[in-house]
Formats: C-alpha cells, sequence, structure tokens
C-alpha cells in the first residue's frame, strides 16, 4: 500500500496538471470560472476527490465536470506517470462562501463597534475589544 506521503504528492500533482489542463485544453465555457481549490487521493491512490469552485452555479459545473471526467482522466494519466491512474470524483468546495460570511459577520461587528464609540457608549462584552479591563 502507498505511503500517504506519496498519495499527498499525487493529488499535488494532480492539483497543478489539472488546472494547466481546464486552463489550456477545455473549451467548455461552464467550466471557464472553475477554481480548484484541492485534491485528495486516498492511500490506495484508487480515488482522487477534487474540490471545486466557481462563479457559475454549482449544479452546472459539476455536470460540466461529470461530462468531462473521461477526458481529464485520459489526459492526466497521460502526463503523470503511474501504473493505475485514480478515478476521479468531483465535490464543491463551500468553504469560499463560509469564509466570505464570516468575514462579512465580522464587519458587521466592527461597524456596530464604532457605532458605539462614536455614541460615547462603552461595552465589557465586546468580543472584538482585545484590551484587558479593570476589575
Amino acid at each position: 500500500m502507498p505511503s500517504e506521503t506519496r498519495a499527498r504528492r499525487v493529488a499535488d500533482r494532480i492539483n497543478r496538471e489539472l488546472a494547466i489542463l481546464l486552463q489550456r485544453k477545455v473549451a467548455d465555457p461552464r467550466l471557464a470560472s472553475l477554481t480548484v481549490t484541492g485534491v485528495d487521493v486516498d492511500r490506495e491512490l484508487a480515488y482522487a476527490t477534487i474540490y471545486v469552485t466557481a462563479l457559475d452555479e454549482e449544479q452546472e459545473v459539476l455536470t460540466a465536470l461529470e461530462s468531462a471526467r473521461g477526458f481529464l482522466r485520459k489526459e492526466l494519466a497521460s502526463n503523470i506517470p503511474m501504473r493505475a491512474f485514480p478515478q476521479l470524483r468531483f465535490r464543491w468546495d463551500f468553504s469560499p462562501d463560509r469564509g466570505a460570511r464570516v468575514d462579512e459577520l465580522l464587519e458587521r461587528l466592527q461597524e456596530e463597534r464604532e457605532e458605539r464609540e462614536a455614541r460615547g457608549e462603552a461595552s465589557h462584552d465586546d468580543p472584538l475589544d482585545s484590551t484587558p479591563h479593570e476589575s
């Protein structure tokens, strides 16, 4: 059984090669704004789970990737020498959306804090206030 280090190297290589492939050889307009956010390869090197995000609708992009799966696997296998190339699975990566939501919430908290300070109100329960309070 291959090591976790080997699986990580294969995943990194698939990530790099897939980015180049999508940029240069894939003509599907549904994949034009696609970003590969990560690749996980299982320890047996049987499956590569590819995490993606895009500006377009999730289902449309995943459908396009499913249609291109055979072509992508064939092209990747020709560029990455392996005895048996992993099957490709595509998953939508929601972490950019979650990160944007966290940023939005933090910005809103900061604005509320600044409004309170402008009115002369002080809050000892402010989660954004990092200064120690005297007891």
